[in-house]
């Protein structure tokens, strides 16, 4: 399922800018960035739980936030795109 992943997290001091790295660590491993703090990230539900456990132990409840939006399957006719960064189909191949 292809999940989108936004956060929030708050870098007023070096342990935000800490956990924004990580977060974002985390996400890269599974998706693709689309926008500075967005990831598009196909998943399986075990994968997915995981990810989200990962994320909720690395934020600070307090001062950050993480959204999950659950686009599933049938993503192709959920997503639109306008402007300067060429859109991808998240299940095409990408070659490193």
């Amino acid at each position: 399922m292809l999940v989108l992943i936004t956060y929030d997290v708050n870098t007023e001091d070096a342990d935000g800018k800490r956990r924004l790295r990580q977060i974002a660590k985390q996400c890269v491993d599974y998706g693709q960035r689309v926008q500075n703090s967005v990831f598009e990230c196909m998943l399986d539900s075990a994968q997915c739980r995981m990810l989200k456990a990962r994320l909720c132990a690395i934020m600070d409840k307090e001062k950050d936030s993480l959204r999950f939006y659950y686009l599933g399957k049938n993503f192709e006719n959920k997503i639109e795109h306008f402007g300067a960064k060429s859109s991808y189909l998240p299940t095409d191949t990408f070659i490193l």
